[in-house]
């Protein structure tokens, strides 16, 4: 394998070479280095704890690192080797990517706490069509296909906007509104700002994405870790690796033991033709007790 990772795993202990030792760790590959990181970005509204924790339970010997990226950055940090896998939000451009869609996310609507949105449960993206969008209409053409500017030809350029927060502010200001994941929302929440679900618009998603080539067995690791594999699931590597460093059973073992079960099978014969004699003395002692029934009745008669 191209890469290395330690087998040794929680539940999965490597058998050594003396009975009764304490398990070492199997290495997939000698020539790498023992000091490999595993370095994973995620973008605003990912949450990677839970992911992290269960890597740092069944990985100790690989570290892992989780970078926040803002989504301008999320595939950039993978071709530049800044990370080696990365949570994203689709869609992106997959081309020298390999990825895996996770989960999908309930988009929602951001305006001031005094907007009309706020009266309500959700909201059709239909209400929305008189609103200033504070994003490229692109990226949601349910609303660009209802927009009134759109359509009348005066919608304004969108004004300058270098972070989230930024655009946030506008929204505060009352410039426009933003369509953002739920997640997204609810991390920058602002005590001054609004957010309520929107129907008629498509789910965002959230995937793994990582740089495509060669196999590596620990972000195979990381990947069945996200997806929910047990760690003793065969089709984690780190299983694979102890399965194929436990000793194998010797042939010869086999035939002793089915020589064994002859032996057995031998001395079962045997007492089962002692039972079987015995069974025929006793038929022939009961033959016996019945020819002298048979003539101490012939002596009874003789007697009369």
């Amino acid at each position: 394998m191209p890469s290395c990772l330690m087998a040794a795993v929680a539940g999965v202990p490597v058998p050594s070479a003396r009975a009764g030792s304490r398990p070492t760790p199997v290495r997939y590959c000698k020539h790498v280095p023992e000091s490999r990181v595993l370095t994973v970005s995620f973008v605003p509204g990912v949450t990677p704890g839970k992911w992290v924790r269960r890597w740092e339970e069944r990985m100790p010997q690989v570290p892992l690192v989780a970078v926040p990226v803002s989504e301008a950055e999320q595939v950039r940090v993978l071709h530049t080797g800044r990370a080696d896998m990365g949570f994203v939000r689709l869609p992106v451009d997959r081309e020298g990517l390999s990825l895996i869609p996770l989960y999908a996310e309930i988009p929602v609507v951001v305006a001031p706490k005094d907007h009309e949105v706020a009266v309500f449960d959700e909201v059709p993206v239909t209400e929305l069509a008189a609103e200033y969008l504070l994003q490229d209409p692109e990226l949601f053409p349910e609303w660009r296909d209802i927009s009134d500017e759109i359509h009348s030809g005066t919608r304004l350029p969108l004004p300058p906007i270098g972070s989230l927060d930024e655009a946030l502010d506008l929204v505060e200001a009352g410039t426009g509104i933003l369509i953002l994941p739920m997640s997204v929302a609810r991390q920058f929440s602002r005590k001054t700002l609004r957010y309520r679900p929107v129907t008629g618009i498509a789910p965002s998603q959230v995937g793994l994405a990582w740089p495509a080539g060669e196999p590596d067995p620990v972000l195979e690791e990381f990947i069945g870790v996200v997806r929910g594999r047990s760690a003793l699931s065969s089709r984690q590597p780190s299983v694979q690796a102890a399965q194929d460093a436990a000793p194998k059973k010797v042939r010869g073992d086999k035939a002793g033991t089915g020589g064994k079960s002859a032996v057995q099978r031998g001395a079962g014969g045997g007492k089962s033709g002692t039972r079987s004699s015995g069974a025929k003395s006793t038929g022939a002692k009961s033959g016996g007790a019945k020819s002298g029934n048979s003539r101490s009745g012939q002596g009874k008669r003789g007697r009369r």
